[in-house]
């Protein structure tokens, strides 16, 4: 560090520069202390490899990943009162429904992606299944569908959208009904990311899962068309005839929560209270570079662009510069 000392002498102000040896600037000191990040499932892969990375380069911090579906870690902030330093969902949506105000003041995207149907060349069907008769093949005698749960988890109630637009658009009334008898609570797991076992165990035969998550487990899987893949940005008129109502933040109070059908995005937030929030603004800005957004892609997402800033609140001035507003 450097320090400046005036000095005056002979009717003058004079500068000099002193180097003080041993002095480091505060924005040189090293990362110190934890990062708790509550994840969904499906960014279990990206968020881990972006922790390994982030300490690689800050080896003095400690780290810690807990996933579970979206509205699950939700819950873990709104019912038991536990509070991360960066909470990671598979649906922007979830953070102003149940989050802000109480827990949240901002939110920001980050990532997209799509719903897909996911199989192994072993699966009953998976000779002929294709765009146009996928939900034939699933509603044939014997094959088992895997679904999440859509209380704890957005692929699952996505999935639900997904049927109610498929009707729509291969006008096959009562096809959501069907579809839904045909992938009983038995096939049902909490999130997306716990049908994978399953499905390469050979305990199911197809999947609803995301692209990212058949990408990077090796799965074939059936692209859907964009009119009812929630991708789209194009289609989101139409994907908002689709609705799902829910549990609310409070399941206890049995209050309730809808969400409609939107184009797949992916937010963050550092919560209210962050115990954390200066390692926690660090990684945000980890997330955004060049590194961070290749870990993403690495991992099957699509990379939001721009990131949206959305809420009644400002991120912390550090990272305000990285987001357009909504």
């Amino acid at each position: 560090m450097h320090l400046f000392v005036r000095w005056r002498g002979l009717g003058a102000a004079v500068l000099i520069l002193i180097a003080v040896p041993g002095m480091v600037r505060a924005q040189e000191a090293p990362l110190t202390g934890e990062l708790v990040v509550f994840n969904a499932g499906s960014l279990g892969l990206p968020v881990r490899n972006l922790l390994k990375a982030f300490k690689q380069a800050n080896p003095e911090v400690r780290t810690s990943q807990e996933s579970a579906g979206s509205l699950e870690s939700a819950r873990k902030v709104t019912e038991l009162g536990k509070t991360p330093d960066i909470l990671a969902v598979a649906d922007y949506a979830i953070i102003p429904k149940l989050l802000i105000p109480a827990h949240a003041d901002w939110y920001a995207t980050f990532a997209t992606n799509s719903l897909v149907l996911a199989f192994r060349n072993e699966s009953v069907g998976a000779l002929d299944i294709n765009i146009q008769n996928w939900y034939r093949v699933l509603l044939r005698p014997g094959i088992r569908t895997g679904r999440s749960d859509p209380a704890l988890d957005p692929a699952g109630y996505r999935t639900l959208m997904v049927w109610q637009l498929a009707e729509r658009f291969y006008q096959q009334p009562a096809l959501a009904r069907l579809l839904q008898s045909a992938s009983p609570p038995r096939y049902m797991r909490p999130k997306e990311s716990d049908l994978n076992a399953l499905l390469q165990l050979g305990e199911l035969d197809y999947v609803w899962t995301y692209a990212s998550i058949a990408r990077t487990s090796g799965f074939r899987w059936v692209d859907l068309p964009p009119e009812i893949n929630l991708s789209d940005p194009a289609q989101a008129a139409n994907y908002a005839e689709a609705r799902v109502v829910l549990p609310g933040a409070d399941r206890s109070a049995k209050d309730s929560v809808e969400f409609r059908g939107e184009p797949i995005v992916y937010a963050f937030t550092i919560p209210r209270g962050a115990p954390h929030p200066v390692v926690a603004e660090a990684f945000v800005r980890f997330l955004f570079s060049q590194e961070g957004q290749r870990i993403l892609a690495d991992a099957g997402l699509q990379p939001a662009v721009p990131p949206m800033l959305g809420g009644p609140g400002q991120p912390p001035l550090s990272l305000q510069g990285l987001f357009s507003h909504e």
